[in-house]
């Protein structure tokens, strides 16, 4: 189960088909995600940006299947 403790490195590991989602994010943040926060938990890259951890964790549940 992917949770906000987990860091981007972590999910995208476990579920690779999570990399959409965080390319999403690239336009949001104005970086790439994949590049610059792999070893950031959700919640400090969320906290960072001010962005809805809980939403992003949804997603990231959703397009790895495990809601």
């Amino acid at each position: 189960m992917i949770g906000e403790g987990m860091t981007i490195l972590d999910i995208l590991c476990d579920h690779q088909e999570t990399q959409e989602v965080f390319r999403r994010y690239d336009d949001v943040i104005g970086e790439c995600v994949m590049c610059n926060h792999m070893f950031e938990t959700l919640e400090e890259f969320c906290g960072r940006y001010g962005l809805d951890c809980a939403k992003l964790t949804t997603e990231l549940r959703a397009a790895a299947g495990c809601m």
